[in-house]
């Protein structure tokens, strides 16, 4: 299936310049949403995923039905302030200025094959926050896994060293 015919490319969001990549229009076409989940799916059973982690909103949107799939559980990585039990955190760099994303420290276990899931791999900065997390709690990342790469924001130098599995790229 050619998902890239269910993107929409909305011109000049969230800001002037800028190319957005919207993919709601693959969540809401069911034929699309399924294929786009079952390629993850063959991608986590390769790398021999045992629990997939997600930043959020879009990595849960992803992820979950592909944990769904495979039986085994799903692991959210939120902002800072928005889990409520004890966490390890991760400061990032944004374009302008730090972030913080945080897990909950037993989300996963010390040797715990990890696929990442998320919807989009731009400049690689939130999964590369997502892998250091991981790691930190001693979680073993088998891959990761996009909807979209897009390619001329090199986010697959940052994160090169880990399986990627890209369904669409621009």
């Amino acid at each position: 299936m050619d998902l890239k015919q269910y993107v929409t490319t909305v011109e000049n969001w969230p800001k002037e310049g800028i190319s957005f990549k919207d993919i709601t229009t693959i969540m809401d076409n069911g034929p699309a949403f399924k294929y786009a989940a079952d390629e993850i799916v063959k991608f986590a059973k390769e790398v021999g995923a045992e629990i997939i982690v997600g930043p959020e909103a879009r990595g849960f949107i992803i992820g979950c039905p592909v944990a769904y799939a495979l039986e085994i559980g799903f692991a959210p990585v939120r902002k800072e302030g928005k889990l409520p039990r004890d966490v390890v955190r991760v400061e990032y760099g944004l374009e302008y200025g730090t972030d913080v994303l945080t897990m909950h420290k037993d989300a996963v276990k010390p040797g715990q094959k990890v696929l990442i899931v998320d919807d989009l791999l731009a400049t690689g900065g939130t999964v590369d926050a997502t892998i250091q997390l991981v790691e930190k709690l001693g979680g073993v990342v088998s891959g990761c896994a996009f909807i979209i790469e897009l390619e001329e924001l090199h986010g697959r130098d940052k994160i090169g060293k880990y399986p990627i599995k890209t369904l669409i790229t621009y």
